[in-house]
């Protein structure tokens, strides 16, 4: 015999309609993710709501439903600031970020302040502040590359390093892109998309296109990287899944003095020939344990784009796992 359901009730104050819209959301959606994402119902007339669930979980998701009243008070809530809030405080089957230091890790930037979300990015960005080499592994979605290149465009205007080096494998995804008209520096513009798109929220698009005009940010296919030594730069190489095992030897020792290199990759997206070893699989085996280099581990839970993205990679996941 299933077992009583719970139920909780509160009174939201002060009464403000305009706040309550933004706490429901269109047509209720954000009440909606949240009986999704908590396994409850919930109904409201006005600021009085009523959370029905099985033990604790109403009594959680009225605690949710109060802080997300609070934080109307400053902006509108999207489905978005809720998908993340969940995440940030440990309601999404993950664990609680530790909020210790929690001050410390926010990346400053020219047009915002960024903020680690969840335990994994949190590790993932002390690491990047206290280690010279960092691996980020984990699906699409995660803030691998975003956090990444924040943590590299505060350590350039605090000035910690004289230069950013963007760095990705030319490797196509099933398309075949060595036609593209224009420069080297514009054949490769493609595959360095995301961090482009990082670099222009973050510094704008006119302080950008200055900075890589004077060679400050700088774009280096991995495959013209051999021979160099990179000495106080903020070292980025996207994509390393789709490097050969060689290929990240030769990155890993480009690394110099007052340098830090940050490597993100994701193994489920490997666009390799099958008779090729990805390095960055390679390079996790070989080199865990090593003193001074940091690996953090994404998974599923960390997703932070729609919701719908998350229970995506965990079907791809089921349904490779039923294969193998």
């Amino acid at each position: 015999m299933d077992p009583e359901p719970a139920s909780y009730s509160l009174t939201l104050e002060p009464a403000d309609n305009q706040r309550l819209a933004s706490l429901c959301g269109q047509f209720d959606e954000h009440l909606r993710q949240l009986e999704r994402r908590l396994h409850v119902e919930i109904s409201n007339r006005g600021n009085r709501f009523h959370i029905v669930g099985a033990d604790q979980a109403p009594h959680l998701a009225g605690n949710v439903l109060q802080d997300l009243y609070d934080a109307t008070r400053e902006m509108p809530l999207t489905p978005e600031r809720v998908h993340l809030y969940l995440q940030q405080a440990g309601l999404d089957g993950q664990d609680t970020p530790d909020d210790e230091g929690e001050e410390s890790l926010l990346i400053h930037t020219r047009r915002s302040t960024i903020k680690p979300r969840g335990g994994h990015q949190q590790d993932y960005v002390r690491n990047i502040l206290k280690l010279d080499v960092n691996f980020g592994v984990g699906p699409a979605g995660t803030g691998k590359t975003y956090l990444a290149v924040a943590c590299a465009v505060q350590a350039l205007e605090r000035e910690s390093v004289r230069r950013l080096v963007l760095v990705r494998p030319a490797v196509e995804a099933g398309e075949r892109l060595g036609f593209l008209p224009g420069d080297l520096t514009q054949k490769v513009d493609p595959y360095l998309r995301p961090l482009y798109d990082a670099l222009y929220e973050m510094l704008g698009f006119e302080r950008v296109a200055k900075l890589i005009e004077r060679n400050i940010i700088e774009i280096a296919p991995l495959a013209f990287m051999r021979g160099r030594t990179l000495n106080d730069a903020f070292v980025i190489l996207d994509e390393a899944q789709n490097t050969s095992t060689q290929q990240m030897k030769m990155f890993l020792t480009r690394i110099g003095f007052g340098s830090t290199a940050v490597i993100t990759g994701d193994m489920t997206q490997i666009d390799l020939p099958k008779h090729v070893d990805s390095g960055l699989r390679h390079a996790v085996d070989v080199l865990d344990g090593v003193e001074g280099i940091g690996f953090t581990h994404f998974d599923t839970r960390d997703v932070v784009r729609h919701p719908l993205v998350q229970k995506i990679l965990n079907a791809y996941q089921r349904f490779e796992s039923d294969n193998d």
